[in-house]
């Protein structure tokens, strides 16, 4: 994994360069950080790394519920969860 002080660029560099930065982006996989003034601005980054990264925060979101639900006792065994999907499938079948 690259550092993200190693794909630091400034924003002209982009403008100067962008078919090579977007060929290098595509196919090493990393990151582009680009700055104006010295600082950083913005993350260029491969659409495909970019949908995995958001995959993977849900996946972690999920699970951070899911312990956050068991640390406050909001669980069920799998006979209550069953009969609590039976029952609101009742109640929208009757709607």
């Amino acid at each position: 994994m690259i550092k993200p002080s190693e794909s630091l660029k400034p924003l002209e560099d982009l403008k100067f360069h962008t078919s090579e930065a977007v060929d290098k982006i595509v196919n090493s996989h990393q990151s582009l950080i680009l700055t104006e003034n010295g600082i950083a601005k913005i993350i260029v980054q491969n659409i495909k790394d970019y949908e995995q990264m958001q995959e993977t925060l849900n996946i972690l979101k999920i699970l951070a519920l899911s312990n956050k639900n068991l640390r406050e006792g909001k669980v069920r065994n799998i006979d209550e969860s069953f009969k609590f999907i039976r029952n609101k499938s009742m109640i929208l079948m009757n709607c």
